[in-house]
């Protein structure tokens, strides 16, 4: 019954609980034996607290039995990613620096999971000041794939994508500012939304830059509908905000994409290496497409400007972010957030000028772009998940990568444009680990893109497939 629970999706298990035929606590306790269980063998959740847990259970049982009103996700557990502020729990950063550091508000996205209904239980892990895909830091230790414990579970939402793959808990937050979302989705065979700017407002310090979004990390695509109802919505303390509400998610969903013109590319129009197994499973997926009735091309739009943007925009904002940490505090700090904060600090004004002129020229490129096409395929990662205890891989096909991010630029050069874009399960290597596939859509597409995997993943259910520490029984 437990791992039935465990593995069961968002949606019904909220209806079960409503519907009085699942009690709060018997989910909770079934999530609670189930991190026992496999989280120390995967260290995705960090900062949990199982008292604190049981007795917000218990609240919500008694709820329920006072006939009062219950939110949509009422008694469901969730984990925080640890960039996060949740009240109650530590937001570390996955820095020595921030691990007593307990917020007193929480965060926008931690508010309205809680309005309602879902239930905190602990944090997600995560990489140093959320730098980097892979997730590992000096305070709570690297987060393994449940795949395959010797390979890297991706990061920055690494803990929550593992957390979500190994049954642990339903659903999770998640951020992107380089593929922190897809990534770790890719790497874990669940389903992470890349969100338009704005759809989930931010309170921060760049109010006007979009490189840095968040979203939901979910088994299936369902699920990030119903996660989305809550998390999306407009609010005045974002200038980005999309007025579109969150309800726009609970819309019937047609499934039926015939017509659609896909396009599709599975080396960014040859900018990037790709390994051969990656490529070749993103080739495959066309005739998935095909076979859905779309009208599939060969094609891509010339990103040539995204690497610059990005790298310009995100050490920029490094410097404004972490600027006061680094002076006090640069012993503590990993070199490659070291050397992301010292790029930020040797731009000059012109420096960022000219990223912001490419990002609009890239911006009505990809606009051009999607008036031809409905949707872009391309693979989510330029690599499968890599060995946990390297902090990235030095080099694909031959080609070397400069520095810790440059092996993501399959994510990030979608993150400079601007554009929705979804991983959604799409099969496995040889050696039986996860393989995902983008979905990039117009500006501000969230809903279509989502469409779209969903038609992909109820016809391959790559997704359903999972990793066996997460469902073999305890001996």
């Amino acid at each position: 019954m437990g791992k039935d629970i465990c593995f069961d999706s968002a949606r019904n298990l909220a209806k079960a609980i409503q519907n009085r035929e699942l009690s709060v606590r018997e989910v909770m306790e079934a999530h609670l034996a189930q991190i026992q269980r496999v989280n120390p063998k995967v260290n995705a959740i960090v900062s949990l607290n199982e008292e604190l847990s049981l007795k917000e259970a218990v609240k919500a049982d008694e709820m329920l039995d006072a006939g009062k009103p219950a939110g949509p996700f009422h008694g469901l557990p969730i984990a925080i990613k640890d960039t996060h502020n949740a009240v109650g729990f530590p937001a570390t950063s996955g820095s020595l620096i921030y691990r007593d550091n307990y917020p007193s508000v929480d965060d926008l996205i931690v508010e309205r999971l809680r309005k309602a209904g879902a239930i905190v239980i602990g944090k997600t892990n995560v990489p140093e000041f959320a730098a980097g895909s892979h997730t590992f830091n000096k305070l709570f230790g690297a987060t393994k794939n449940p795949y395959d414990l010797s390979k890297s579970a991706g990061g920055s939402s690494g803990g929550a994508a593992a957390a979500v793959a190994s049954g642990m808990i339903p659903f999770a937050d998640g951020s992107d500012m380089g593929g922190s979302l897809r990534n770790p989705a890719s790497f874990n065979n669940v389903v992470g939304l890349r969100t338009s700017p704005g759809r989930i407002p931010l309170s921060r310090t760049a109010l006007y830059s979009p490189l840095a979004v968040q979203g939901p990390i979910t088994r299936n695509v369902d699920d990030a509908f119903f996660m989305l109802s809550v998390i999306a919505g407009p609010d005045g303390q974002s200038p980005l905000s999309i007025e579109e509400p969150g309800s726009k998610f609970l819309e019937p969903v047609q499934l039926d994409i015939k017509g659609l013109r896909i396009a599709y590319s599975a080396d960014f129009g040859g900018l990037l290496p790709v390994e051969p197994e990656v490529r070749s499973n993103l080739e495959e997926q066309v005739k998935v497409f095909e076979d859905l009735g779309c009208i599939v091309e060969e094609a891509c739009p010339d990103l040539t400007e995204a690497d610059e943007v990005f790298q310009v925009l995100r050490a920029w904002e490094f410097e404004l972010s972490y600027s006061e940490i680094f002076e006090r505090f640069r012993e503590m700090i990993k070199p490659s957030v070291i050397w992301n904060i010292e790029k930020g600090r040797s731009l000059s004004g012109p420096d960022v000028g000219k990223a912001e002129r490419l990002r609009a020229l890239l911006y009505n490129r990809m606009a051009e772009f999607f008036n031809q096409y409905d949707a872009l395929i391309l693979p989510v990662s330029q690599v499968t998940a890599f060995d946990v205890n390297i902090e990235y891989p030095k080099e694909i096909n031959g080609v070397r990568m400069e520095n810790y991010i440059d092996w993501m630029r399959s994510c990030y050069y979608i993150s400079a444009a601007g554009n929705p874009a979804v991983s959604i399960p799409s099969g496995f290597t040889a050696d039986g680990l996860p393989i995902g596939l983008q979905i990039v859509g117009r500006h501000r597409a969230d809903f279509e893109v989502l469409r779209i995997g969903r038609a992909f993943e109820q016809v391959t259910g790559y997704g359903k497939r999972r990793p066996s520490i997460a469902i073999e029984q305890t001996i």
